[in-house]
């Protein structure tokens, strides 16, 4: 090998590409194009980012400003307290929404569903009682349903019959509880369709009107009080297993006992008494019946009364029950009607007119015994 080629290899590298550096400052500057874009690229997709949560922002406060536009027609509510007083009555089985409608309609809410939100939100409000109540206009929902749960603003009339009442005695009490005239409830009792009088009791109302207590809404009226009153009679009358058929003469002589009974143990005594003697034929001599169609008390009886065959009610005279009721009995007379005790009874006296204690006899001689003690306490206490 000679020294001409020292150094020298047989294979020369291959040589570097025509143009290479400036290949290199391409790629540089195409990565730095590259880079910028990437960068306004993200810079732009914030400013789109942000411009489309300005517009949510918008649109939110658009929906919400919707949204409070058609919330108070959806659940309006007045403020309450209230304004002025109004009657609203709440009927038996009355679901919320009704009641709601009601109110409503008396202006006493704003809205039922206002109401039906305060309704069930209430956890007593199943305890509101039918009846009419006194309400207050334009109250918050929240506070007509605390109002009604309270149960303390009914308004009610009380009308309380006392056993033993005559027809003349119930109307004046009816009248002067009510404050409707007389006249109204006379005009009312000649109509027996609108009272539901029935046809057994030929057209008079002696007997038919049950002494009880009633609660009279507002509205109520001559017609609507004495038909409760004869209801209310023909429910007893059932229940008690009367028939229809002997409705009347039921009442005629549970109203005797009424009238003649000053103890409910003596009452089914009497029945059977009164049920003897017409057994056998003999008048009942009944003072009360006499006094009736006299028309005075009993205690006001005289000699003549008892003789006087013009009184159709005068049981001394005339044989039987007398045509009518004499006043209006309780449920304790009729059902002695209905169940009268074992006994031989024809007579009984009270012989002590404080406590009321009768004795009974199946003779006239006891009887007449009886009617000694009787005249023994009179004596005795003037």
């Amino acid at each position: 090998m000679s020294d001409l080629f020292a150094g020298t290899s047989t294979t020369e590298p291959a040589a570097a590409p025509l143009g290479s550096r400036s290949d290199l400052k391409r790629d540089r500057r195409a990565k730095k194009r590259k880079a910028q874009r990437r960068r306004r690229t993200a810079l732009l997709l914030v400013v789109i980012l942000a411009v489309l949560a300005a517009a949510g922002w918008v649109l939110r406060d658009q929906v919400m400003s919707f949204l409070d536009d058609i919330k108070p027609e959806a659940v309006a509510d007045y403020p309450g307290p209230g304004i002025d007083p109004v009657d609203v009555t709440i009927n038996p089985g009355d679901t919320g929404s009704v009641m709601g409608r009601e109110l409503v309609s008396a202006d006493v809410v704003e809205s039922v569903e206002a109401f039906n939100i305060a309704f069930e939100a209430n956890p007593n409000s199943g305890s509101i009682q039918p009846g009419t109540h006194q309400m207050l206009t334009q109250m918050s929902a929240e506070g007509a349903v605390a109002r009604l749960v309270a149960n303390e603003n009914r308004v009610e009339t009380k009308l309380t019959i006392p056993e033993g009442y005559t027809v003349d005695q119930i109307l004046e009490r009816a009248t002067a509880v009510t404050g409707i005239a007389r006249e109204d409830f006379e005009a009312a009792m000649e109509d027996n369709d609108a009272t539901g009088l029935p046809d057994v009791a030929g057209g008079e109302y002696e007997g038919w009107l049950f002494p009880t207590t009633y609660l009279l809404a507002p509205d109520s009226n001559a017609t609507s009080i004495l038909s409760d009153m004869v209801t209310q009679t023909v429910l007893q009358l059932d229940d008690a297993g009367v028939a229809e058929e002997d409705r009347e003469e039921v009442l005629t002589e549970a109203s005797l006992i009424e009238r003649e009974a000053a103890n409910d143990e003596d009452r089914a005594k009497m029945a059977r008494a009164i049920d003897n003697r017409i057994e056998q034929g003999m008048p009942l001599q009944i003072d009360a019946a006499v006094a009736y169609g006299a028309g005075k008390p009993g205690t006001e009886l005289t000699t003549s009364d008892l003789e006087d065959e013009s009184n159709e009610y005068n049981l001394y005279v005339n044989p039987g029950l007398p045509p009518t009721p004499i006043a209006a009995p309780g449920r304790a007379s009729i059902d002695a009607v209905m169940n009268p005790a074992d006994g031989d009874w024809l007579f009984w006296t009270t012989v002590n007119l404080d406590t009321g204690e009768t004795k009974f006899a199946a003779t006239y001689e006891e009887h007449q015994e009886n009617v000694a003690e009787l005249r023994e306490w009179q004596a005795a206490n003037g």
